[in-house]
């Protein structure tokens, strides 16, 4: 089997909203952008992404999601909040989400983690943009 290289830095943003939903789009404009560093579904492998977040200014992005197969997140640049913005995840920060646990996130500032999937991706719920005024 041959090893899959990707140089980040070469690789440009494409558009996240074929995993995350047309509601990713929010006034024209893309929130949620991928480099794909591997994707190995079609021989039964998983997924791996660096995501960026880019939350409207003033807004949260609010993500409800179910995991259809063991995620792994890093974030490594920015982080994720709670519902009145206030950070609670820092660059540096792992999670695991384990095959069918529901979950969410609150992203109130320009964030960028690696995601990987043993399979298959996320089912997302739910994709708002919402005020961080509403939300505290």
């Amino acid at each position: 089997m041959k090893s899959i290289m990707v140089s980040t830095s070469k690789t440009d943003w494409i558009s996240g909203s074929d995993l995350y939903g047309e509601q990713s789009i929010y006034k024209g404009k893309e929130l949620v952008q991928l480099k794909i560093l591997s994707d190995r579904r079609e021989e039964g492998g998983g997924l791996a992404y660096l995501v960026k977040f880019n939350p409207p200014v003033g807004k949260l992005i609010k993500i409800v999601a179910v995991a259809r197969s063991d995620e792994h997140t890093y974030v490594l640049e920015g982080g994720y909040c709670n519902r009145a913005g206030q950070q609670l995840r820092f660059p540096g920060d792992y999670a695991l989400n384990r095959t069918g646990r529901p979950h969410s996130a609150f992203i109130g500032k320009e964030t960028v983690s690696l995601v990987v999937y043993a399979g298959a991706p996320d089912e997302i719920r739910e994709f708002m943009v919402i005020d961080l005024k509403s939300a505290r």
